[in-house]
């Protein structure tokens, strides 16, 4: 029991650490508000490619490519979303709301929150699995976040432009390039792979810290209740479903890892901008992110805990 304890803690512990030293880093003002989002970037675009190259490079491709997986994943997302857009129906009289909520409950962190947890349990360069489920899952998210904010504004999704943003993704970038150059056979002289190392370990510590940057409390008080159904669905009521189904379905270590980085971390934080940028209801959003964020350190040691006594990883 204390050794699965330990295991979950040291799995979950550096996630809220990163973030805290985020939330010091911003009170003392070595990084100001107007630098967040610059930097949010920047660890994306950089950073984070050689991370998912990193972790396909040199894989079974078709043993990392789990169709009964990544089945699984597409389909409890796309449950997940219809079953949010049914949520949103009586909120009549407040039209705007809806795009917010929905993506708060479909749309998690999976690469920020979720991966690091993965990695803290299996280590780096053993998740190919887990860089193929993201390279087929966040397209998605992103596919859906558009038609549901352009919907609920009364606009009509741009198909070019979405397309466009998907192959641009710094992540399928990184993803899709690992796995062409593992397919072609081709082995990375030792200095560049030594330098797509290093920079792949700086994403996730960077990401955590910016992301505990980014905390700004606003007023909660005319949105509580859609806050507290946002964050109880995001961190509780998904994974508790979902997670619990795939391992009554027979799915165990870094499969039930990656469907749990994946369901359990909280909701994502391109939510926000992209609210802000399409009309939906970003005040929300911008909060649903900040406390699904600040509770997920502890909801997702849980969740870990508990499939952990159960021997399932």
């Amino acid at each position: 029991m204390i050794e699965d304890l330990l295991i979950c803690l040291k799995a979950v512990a550096p996630l809220f650490i990163y973030m805290l030293i985020g939330v010091l880093v911003r009170r003392t003002g070595i990084i100001a508000s107007e630098d967040v989002r610059k930097l949010n970037h920047f660890a994306f675009v950089v950073f984070f490619p050689c991370l998912m190259f990193e972790n396909v490079y040199g894989a079974d491709i078709g043993k990392s490519f789990n169709v009964k997986l990544i089945g699984y994943g597409l389909a409890s997302i796309l449950t997940i979303y219809f079953l949010s857009v049914l949520l949103t129906v009586k909120m009549k009289d407040r039209p705007a709301m809806r795009g917010a909520v929905i993506q708060a409950v479909y749309r998690s962190n999976f690469v920020i929150m979720g991966l690091p947890v993965a990695m803290n349990i299996y280590g780096r360069g053993n998740l190919s699995i887990t860089a193929m489920m993201i390279a087929v899952i966040v397209p998605l998210f992103n596919i859906l976040a558009v038609i549901t904010l352009e919907y609920f504004r009364s606009g009509r999704p741009n198909v070019r432009v979405m397309t466009f943003g998907i192959i641009k993704n710094p992540l399928i970038i990184g993803t899709l390039t690992g796995i062409a150059v593992t397919i072609s056979g081709y082995e990375i002289p030792q200095i560049p792979e030594d330098i797509i190392s290093d920079m792949g370990s700086i994403a996730t510590p960077l990401a955590l810290i910016i992301l505990g940057a980014s905390f700004e409390f606003s007023s909660v008080g005319r949105m509580k209740r859609e806050l507290i159904i946002c964050v109880l669905a995001r961190l509780v009521i998904v994974p508790g479903i979902f997670v619990s189904a795939a391992a009554m379905l027979g799915f165990e270590d870094i499969e039930l890892i990656s469907l749990l980085a994946m369901f359990a971390a909280p909701a994502a934080i391109s939510s926000y901008t992209m609210a802000e940028e399409m009309g939906s209801d970003s005040e929300l959003t911008g909060n649903v992110v900040i406390f699904s964020s600040m509770s997920a350190s502890f909801t997702m040691f849980l969740w870990l805990f508990i499939f952990k006594t159960l021997g399932l990883f």
